[in-house]
């Protein structure tokens, strides 16, 4: 029997599993499109309305290159209406690498011999917040192995103890969480520590692909990691991250997947996912995979700009998997925050010592970009893009459907720059060298300038001067 799109399509029903493999195809199979049609779907992006699965499949169908050429400056244009130049900034910190399941994919897997099994004791969390915090660091994400000891209460505990770490003016505002599926009552333990976002990646969206890479553990269970966010949201957890490993299956199906998904927890929720990743496959310890989907440097870049235009309102996270000229390139695409000054050696911030083999033996992959925080700082500002380390909507509340109440209309640019501006001069102040200091405080003048909609400039600038004489934390 023929498959007709739409016909089959799964309903969006909350805690219930939502991705059709042969409707995606069906979309993706289609003919090549018409040029008017690629413009038509840019033209509804840059309207900020949300694309169906049939408009992004329109986007990743086309093979013309100047309608490829189109489809960067499309996203490139509504990465500036949505979230003008401010690139936000975090830092990923390993908590621990013990894991149970068997990804072929990732060095944590159990069934690696060579890695080196190591958790982070207290005062270790500790010395290596300060670290951070000596840097400048603001925003963390925690990442742990999928395992029985990173219990939620043990989640809630590493969160407690990083959130009370203050070392000179240091202090983390923010720690979001990468780490295995919950069931409810676990994410409102977790959601009681003051979490930030919760990511879960599904890596592959495939079925059968997915059964594959995840031979076994609890992982292995393809539905239960899919609605894993769901059961967040019903635990109140209302700020998600979702994301795909590009390289898995093909790429196109991935992208498709991701907005899939995105229009679920939407449909289901009234929100979609705060974030969205994908990292790109990097080679791993005990590495085992076929090449047959590798993503290439042109194939990556268009996917962050199809990605962006399908989801105008999503945040999109760039890791230091890529090396520094791809960082560069897709942030003019879509990428609205990017780690600077990552190291993913368990207990790497505080180890002064350079790295050896054991090091890269506690490593989940390779990373590709190992410039300082200030290195990547110093570098926007060249560019005149606006490092920030905004913390405020989280804060006030601003989040879930609240967020999507400010952020739709377009209102959130005029929270998010002069926040931005605050952040990045309690930087310049505390941290910042004389040139980068020089660079910044440019930026910031003709920043100013550029808030459309904002009638607090006067306020604005008093609160500049408080961080000037000592005040910190100081948001709208």
């Amino acid at each position: 029997m023929k498959f007709i799109p739409g016909k089959y399509k799964i309903r969006d029903e909350s805690m219930k599993p939502f991705i059709d493999s042969e409707e995606i195809w069906s979309y993706l199979k289609q003919e090549a499109p018409s040029r008017e049609r690629v413009r038509e779907v840019i033209a509804r992006s840059l309207d900020k309305k949300r694309l169906s699965l049939e408009e992004t499949a329109v986007l990743l169908n086309t093979s013309d290159p100047e309608m490829i050429e189109e489809i960067k400056a499309g996203a490139k244009a509504l990465k500036e209406k949505v979230y003008g130049n401010r690139i936000v900034l975090f830092a990923p910190m390993y908590i621990g690498n013990h894991c149970s399941n068997n990804c072929r994919y990732c060095g944590f897997r159990a069934s690696n011999r060579e890695a080196i099994r190591k958790t982070l004791n207290r005062e270790e969390i500790i010395t290596n917040v300060e670290a951070l915090e000596e840097n400048g660091q603001k925003r963390l994400i925690l990442v742990y192995g999928e395992h029985k000891n990173y219990s939620p209460e043990y989640i809630a505990e590493t969160v407690k103890t990083v959130y009370e770490v203050k070392k000179g003016k240091g202090e983390i505002r923010r720690v979001n969480i990468n780490a295995a599926p919950l069931d409810i009552e676990g994410y409102k333990t977790v959601k009681e520590a003051g979490i930030g976002t919760y990511q879960v990646f599904q890596e592959t969206y495939h079925p059968k692909a997915y059964k594959w890479y995840h031979p076994s553990g609890k992982k292995a269970d393809y539905d239960y990691r899919l609605v894993s966010l769901d059961r967040a949201m019903e635990a109140g957890i209302d700020d998600v991250g979702i994301g795909a490993l590009f390289g898995l299956y093909d790429w196109r199906f991935e992208v498709m997947g991701l907005v899939r998904h995105t229009n679920h927890l939407e449909a289901c929720y009234n929100v979609g996912p705060h974030t969205i990743s994908f990292p790109r496959l990097q080679n791993a310890s005990a590495y085992d995979i076929d090449p047959k989907y590798t993503v290439s440097d042109e194939e990556f870049i268009r996917l962050v700009a199809v990605l962006r235009l399908a989801v105008p309102y999503t945040g999109m996270i760039l890791t230091a998997r890529e090396p520094k000229h791809i960082r560069e390139k897709v942030l003019e695409f879509g990428v609205s925050q990017i780690d600077a000054g990552t190291k993913i050696e368990i207990g790497a911030y505080s180890d002064k010592k350079p790295p050896n083999l054991q090091d890269l033996n506690r490593e989940q992959f390779r990373i590709n970009d190992e410039r300082s925080l200030n290195d990547v700082i110093d570098e926007l500002l060249e560019k005149n893009m606006l490092p920030s380390f905004c913390t405020a909507c989280y804060r006030l509340g601003r989040t879930g459907e609240h967020f999507m109440e400010f952020s739709v209309p377009g209102f959130i640019k005029r929270y998010c720059t002069p926040n931005a501006i605050l952040t990045l001069a309690e930087y310049l102040v505390d941290y910042a060298g004389e040139e980068t200091a020089r660079k910044g405080w440019q930026v910031i003048e003709q920043n100013k300038k550029q808030i459309e909609g904002f009638r607090n400039m006067d306020e604005l600038d008093r609160r500049i001067e408080r961080i000037k004489e000592g005040e910190r934390d100081i948001y709208f």
